[in-house]
């Protein structure tokens, strides 16, 4: 049965992106009702017989570490590893097998048939629904057997490595190899698991390790030379604590290109993946994290111990696999391959600037179409309205408020996940009883929650509880941001340029642009500009007569949210320059850097600098 049976998503219709087909959107399956309605025991044992690229037999952990070892990348790093260091080579072919044999995954079927029975069990627990877009597990499957296929996840929460093997193993896809960091191979019995279930584990950083780095690279491009196993791996790096986009890391991604350019493979197949939690699993965890408590250390223990999240609801998740995104096609004219005959291909060289511009480019695309896919729900509204009345709201005007920003958001193209014929007042308390732990209704008005202490505490301490929850309620406004980023934009330079001429809007626009460029994902030359503009002014919040761009006599409340929505990120900017022309030292190194800004921030705070405490985050 359908999930759009009962609920339906609204589509992107009068966008400036309309004709691209690339954002052309499918419907969902909940891939939980079957599993609510049979044995997780006859589906974690079922025949598993994925197609793999164009036929080929899975080969087995051990060959693939054998073909590593032996190639002539890896021995040519090797002999200069030996010559630089006067070491032996076997010594340095030795290291370079620990290397392997620390990072290699064991794929096992038993263990993913494990996994299956286990995940099976607690996603139905934690979640009302696992959506995902069944065309894009079609054209996924196709993709496999096609070229070499790399999934590039967006990264939100841990489970979504646990989430993504355990969809292609649902529809019966070739399990990915994954990238995972070396905290995961720590976790007593948990990490030999992930392991045997496909994950891979590297170093946080390399330094200047030339071999390891040899011997990483091979592995993934060996891997991806044969067709083996997808890749999968996140663009981000890590995690994103605040839940918005972040700047992509691109190393894995040179990679995984490279065996194109260098004419190894056809065609390398991108498949950007967008997964959207309603409710995440570690939403306090995350608060506490960027107020400077420190990340627990990854262990068995306390993965035990987060059982008690079991007893929580965690709404709906939805996967959304997007259109395979072909490298070939994108290098067309960009890109001079030719110049990878002129040395053999078993030495290592540096990227060329236009190769490194590209896959800049690329990995800047997929972000953003990631972005395009993410599924919205109402409380992501929500929240970004209780973050700019942080005193609270009337429950109906907070209704009446969410109504007209969904028609915004759907004005811009969001991809909204709304449920069909329901009265919005009960859309709404819905979304209330599901974060009942970030907001509440008090005499039928909405404020958000602040946690309660057991004794006396200090002013610090009862800045640091309300932050929590306010940066907690923030990791679900940034949600939405990608989808109002630009007219915000627009709407701040708008405020701020001494006259309503375009020319001087638009420099002031370019300065928020470079300002926000490591916050955001921006689009280099004018783009952003014209989209905004299109946008404020297809709702009807501006109007461009002549060169001048001005406000409707409609446009007040659009630009007044725009405004509030950017304030709390203009002002933490305002906070890092006071901080560095009245406090800080020569010689400040990272690590003291962002505890002294946050001392800082907390100092002007309690000193009562700042009007709301929204201005902070």
């Amino acid at each position: 049965m359908s999930f759009l049976g009962h609920r339906s998503l609204m589509y992107k219709q009068g966008s400036s992106h309309s004709q691209d087909p690339m954002l052309k959107r499918d419907g969902f399956e909940d891939i939980l009702e079957e599993r609510r309605n049979s044995s997780d025991l006859k589906y974690a044992l079922r025949c598993y017989a994925p197609v793999l690229y164009k036929g080929v037999t899975p080969c087995k952990a051990n060959m693939l570490k054998n073909i590593v070892l032996q190639s002539d990348q890896l021995h040519y790093v090797i002999n200069q590893v030996s010559q630089e260091s006067g070491e032996a080579p076997d010594i340095i072919q030795e290291e370079a097998s620990v290397i392997l044999e620390e990072m290699a995954h064991r794929l096992q079927i038993s263990t993913v048939r494990f996994f299956a029975f286990a995940l099976s069990k607690a996603f139905k627990t934690l979640f009302q629904h696992v959506c995902v877009n069944e065309e894009g597990i079609q054209r996924l499957q196709q993709a496999i057997q096609e070229h070499p296929v790399v999934l590039l996840p967006s990264h939100r929460s841990y489970m979504d490595f646990l989430l993504m093997s355990y969809i292609l193993y649902t529809y019966d896809l070739a399990l990915p190899v994954i990238a995972a960091g070396m905290d995961f191979m720590g976790m007593k019995f948990v990490g030999e698991m992930l392991r045997m279930s496909g994950a891979f584990f590297i170093r946080r950083s390399f330094g200047g390790d030339k071999l390891y780095w040899a011997v990483f690279s091979e592995y993934v491009k060996t891997m991806l030379r044969n067709g083996f196993a997808p890749i999968e791996f996140f663009l981000e790096g890590t995690r994103s604590r605040t839940c918005k986009s972040l700047t992509p890391k691109l190393g894995l991604l040179n990679i995984v290109i490279e065996p194109f350019f260098k004419g190894e493979v056809f065609d390398v197949n991108l498949v950007p993946v967008s997964i959207s939690y309603e409710r995440i699993l570690e939403e306090s965890l995350y608060a506490r994290e960027l107020l400077g408590v420190p990340k627990p250390k990854e262990s068995t223990s306390g993965l035990l111990k987060a059982r008690r999240i079991l007893s929580e609801d965690y709404g709906s998740i939805h996967v959304y696999f997007g259109q395979p995104v072909s490298v070939r096609s994108l290098a067309q004219g960009k890109v001079n391959r030719s110049t990878y005959n002129l040395f053999p291909r078993h030495i290592p060289r540096k990227p060329m600037e236009e190769t490194q511009s590209f896959v800049n480019d690329t990995a800047y695309r997929i972000v953003r179409l990631q972005e395009d896919n993410m599924v919205l729900k109402p409380w992501v509204l929500m929240a970004s309205l209780l973050l700019q009345n942080l005193e609270g709201l009337e429950l109906s005007v907070l209704t009446e408020q969410t109504v007209w920003l969904r028609g915004l958001a759907l004005s811009y193209a969001a991809f909204l996940d709304w449920p069909d014929h329901a009265p919005t007042a009960k859309v709404v308390s819905s979304s209330l009883a599901l974060h009942r732990g970030l907001a509440c209704v008090s005499g039928g008005r909405v404020s958000l929650v602040v946690g309660e202490p057991l004794g006396p505490v200090t002013p610090e301490e009862a800045l640091f509880n309300r932050a929590v929850s306010v940066l907690s309620c923030a990791s679900y406004r940034n949600q939405v941001l990608h989808v109002f980023l630009r007219p915000a934009m627009l709407a701040v330079a708008m405020h701020t340029a001494a006259s309503s001429k375009k020319n001087e809007v638009y420099n002031c626009f370019s300065f928020l642009w470079d300002m926000f460029s490591n916050d955001f994902i921006l689009c280099p030359g004018d783009i952003d500009f014209e989209e905004a503009c299109y946008l404020l002014v297809k709702t009807g919040a501006v109007q461009m007569p002549q060169q001048d761009i001005v406000m409707t006599d409609i446009g007040q409340p659009t630009l007044s949210f725009f405004n509030g929505l950017l304030e709390p990120f203009l002002q933490g900017y305002q906070v890092v320059c006071r901080y560095l022309c009245e406090e800080a030292s020569e010689g400040l190194t990272e690590k003291q850097y962002i505890p002294a800004v946050r001392s800082f921030a907390v100092k002007l705070i309690l000193a009562g600098a700042f009007t709301s405490l929204s201005e902070m985050f």
